[in-house]
């Protein structure tokens, strides 16, 4: 990779202080309107017409949040809300349902299957974005913060300096922004082509095992100070972040 291109990566990294939305809804002025207005309220937005599409988009790039229609030509928003609650990449990935089935015994059946919120149609887009700041709260999903701290490391963006139990440690430029991401995201479990998307980028073409190789040389530069083992493996789904301790298997 040209230096060129390793400066972009970095510079687009350093400088993603946008929540991210997915808005899945097959009508396109109800999308289209939804996504402009939280656009223009400085969100990275995705959209999708489909629950294939919705999937293939978050199997790129995990969202902070999705706002989910209920009907869909190719499946119904609620039986997407179960495939996301089943795996264990998205089972935490917060969710507001947006439906024009406004009915008690609906809310309810969306809530109990496992939405963070249940907005009907037609809906203001002022309640809509107060309710996403609110599940985006709940969620933890903070502003960017140039330190993360936890688990004995602290990583700062603006010195690009990573202290673990208070002993700075040198990290190459891909460890920094691995180690960053995963950070960002405590408890959150990562697949390979996820982390390859938030910490390498879209454009970067290199085998998903190309990860397995930077996690390890991470591990290693964290090893003297004991903080390697909050880089966890989760066998046969990818990598996650977490201040717990591992079980034996979990390197």
């Amino acid at each position: 990779m040209s230096d060129l291109r390793k400066a972009a990566l970095l510079g687009a990294f350093y400088g993603r202080r946008q929540k991210s939305l997915l808005v899945v809804e097959d009508e396109p002025a109800v999308r289209e309107m939804v996504a402009d207005n939280f656009r223009m309220s400085g969100y990275a937005v995705e959209e999708a017409s489909s629950v294939g599409e919705a999937w293939e988009l978050i199997s790129r790039a995990m969202p902070n949040l999705v706002l989910l229609d209920w009907m869909l030509p190719d499946s119904s928003g609620m039986e997407f809300l179960r495939r996301l609650r089943r795996e264990e990449p998205t089972r935490a990935l917060p969710v507001i349902m947006l439906t024009a089935r406004g009915e008690e015994a609906d809310r309810i059946r969306g809530l109990n299957v496992g939405a963070d919120d249940y907005l009907g149609k037609p809906f203001s887009l002022r309640e809509l974005e107060a309710r996403v700041k609110a599940v985006l709260r709940r969620a933890g999903v903070a502003d960017f913060e140039p330190v993360v701290r936890a688990g004995g490391l602290e990583i700062d963006l603006e010195r690009h300096r990573v202290m673990a139990n208070s002993v700075e440690t040198q990290l190459g430029p891909t460890e920094f922004r691995l180690l960053h991401f995963l950070m960002s995201h405590p408890e959150r479990v990562f697949s390979r082509t996820q982390l390859l998307d938030n910490a390498w980028g879209h454009d970067v073409y290199i085998e998903e095992r190309t990860v397995d190789v930077h996690v390890r040389r991470l591990r290693r530069r964290l090893e003297p100070s004991g903080t390697d083992e909050h880089i966890q493996t989760v066998r046969g789904v990818g990598y996650k972040f977490s201040v717990a301790m591992p079980p034996q298997d979990a390197r």
